[in-house]
């Protein structure tokens, strides 16, 4: 008992001096507490004035002469810190709201002048550019046209001596014609006789031997027409075929031309034989035809036979 009443003695007086050290230590940490929390808000005051001028809001607000000090240094840092958060948020929010547009300013009859003169400006050069185009263009179109010229002359030129060409050609085959006649054919005087193993037209025919340089035979007089029988029956005997010659009446019936337009002298048209005459048919005579000519104006060309040389009127086209 005594034992535990000394221990108790001595803890007491421990105890009485630890608390009494420990209020002096505990005022000398509020000191220097104290004086941390000044700077700080010293500190913080100085950022909060440097931030309110660099986003243009009047300053003052947040200073350190207007916080009521209280001698707990606790509520007075609680007030700063409370207001400085408000502060942030302030400044946070304020860079994420739209910025007012600044107002244009209205422009001036000066501006306008000289607006519309820069577009009169750019519309001239663009006119320029156009007129420029233009000139080439006109000039490409100047030689297009030249060269066209050129072509059609060309071509003029060219047409010209196809022509020639052909007329020589017409020339080249009727000499040639002429000459084959004379040399194949039979010459009477100035005057050549060929005949053609073809069977056409009288029309047909007479192209035929105008493309040759020469017409259809065209006997002058009767010994012409006795040399011309003789040929026509030496070259197709012993058959007898009818052979144009160049007689017609297609102008007028009964009127028989040369087709070199004059008018035939003589003729030499079939006769049937008689019966009363009591003459003995020969082997060229033709008992059963009728007198020639007989066609009237159906049968307007004339034919010599190839036998006899006797004279017959067919159809052009026969």
């Amino acid at each position: 008992m005594q034992a535990a009443w000394l221990l108790g003695a001595l803890l007491v007086p421990h105890l009485l001096s630890f608390g009494h050290g420990a209020r002096g230590h505990g005022k000398e940490w509020e000191g220097v507490w104290g004086g941390a929390l000044e700077e700080e808000r010293d500190r913080e005051s100085l950022m909060l004035k440097n931030l309110q001028e660099a986003l243009g809001l009047p300053t003052g607000v947040g200073n350190k002469d207007n916080l009521a000090e209280n001698s707990e240094g606790k509520e007075v840092w609680e007030a700063t810190e409370t207001q400085g958060e408000e502060e942030e948020e302030e400044t946070t929010t304020t860079p994420s709201s739209s910025p007012t547009p600044f107002p244009s300013p209205s422009p001036t009859s000066e501006d306008t002048v000289t607006y519309i003169l820069g577009r009169l400006a750019s519309l001239d050069a663009g006119l320029h550019q156009l007129h420029i185009r233009l000139h080439v263009l006109d000039t490409r179109v100047v030689e297009l046209t030249q060269g066209l010229r050129r072509l059609r002359d060309a071509a003029s030129d060219t047409r010209d001596s196809v022509q020639a060409l052909k007329e020589v050609q017409v020339r080249s085959e009727q000499e040639h014609g002429r000459l084959e006649g004379c040399l194949k054919g039979l010459r009477l005087g100035h005057k050549c006789f060929l005949l053609s193993r073809d069977f056409e037209t009288q029309a047909a025919a007479q192209a035929r031997c105008k493309a040759r340089g020469g017409s259809l035979a065209q006997p002058a007089d009767r010994q012409q027409m006795d040399a011309l029988s003789r040929y026509l029956r030496a070259a197709l005997a012993p058959y007898n075929w009818p052979v144009w010659l160049g007689v017609h009446d297609r102008r007028s019936e009964g009127l028989y031309l040369f087709e070199n337009g004059q008018r035939v002298s003589f003729f030499a048209w079939h006769r049937a034989l008689s019966p009363e005459s009591g003459a003995q048919p020969s082997a060229a005579s033709h008992p059963l035809s009728p007198d020639q000519p007989n066609g009237g104006i159906l049968e307007n060309c004339v034919a010599q036979a190839s036998d006899d040389g006797s004279w017959w009127d067919h159809d052009y086209l026969s």
